[in-house]
């Protein structure tokens, strides 16, 4: 599947079971944080006003195959935290994480948003992650080493956005 075929949506009550079933099929994350991606799924469905942002992207039986879930970290001036980014694996590589990216970016950008923060692991599961952050013109600002557990490091990614100009 190519990122054009890709249809980006709010989240529905409806896509639980699939992104469950994504976050699994990955293979990198453990039983615990499964089920945090799944409160804070749980969270936006219950709640669209939670202060969790989700973008789904949907495949053309609008099947749920990747989602971003987003926010704005509190006391700053336009910052925003990248929580959750997964895509099934039988698509990765075809686009729909970088359309989720984007459209996460543009999403923060009409938010008055300047800036995106990614935190992730350091941990071998996790290279192909750290590359797709690196690919997608995300920069490497801190290590923080051993900060999960010993040999899993704690790897913090920032996105600079360009605000949009005034009319």
């Amino acid at each position: 599947m190519t990122a054009g075929a890709v249809k980006l949506r709010e989240l529905r009550a409806g896509d639980r079971p699939a992104l469950e079933s994504l976050i699994r099929a990955t293979g990198v994350f453990s039983e615990e944080e499964v089920g945090v991606a799944l409160e804070l799924i749980d969270a936006g469905i219950a709640n669209a006003a939670c202060g969790y942002l989700f973008l789904v992207a949907a495949d053309e039986r609008d099947r749920a195959i990747g989602y971003a879930c987003y926010g704005h970290t509190s006391m700053t001036d336009g910052v925003y935290d990248l929580y959750w980014i997964a895509v099934d694996p039988r698509v990765q590589r075809g686009g729909v994480g970088r359309a989720l990216l984007r459209a996460t970016e543009d999403d923060v950008r009409r938010r008055g948003g300047r800036m995106i923060i990614i935190e992730t692991a350091g941990k071998a599961e996790y290279e192909k992650t750290r590359e797709f952050y690196v690919r997608t013109e995300c920069v490497e600002i801190a290590r923080i080493r051993d900060f999960y557990r010993v040999g899993d490091d704690k790897v913090v990614y920032q996105r600079v956005l360009d605000r949009p100009t005034a009319p």
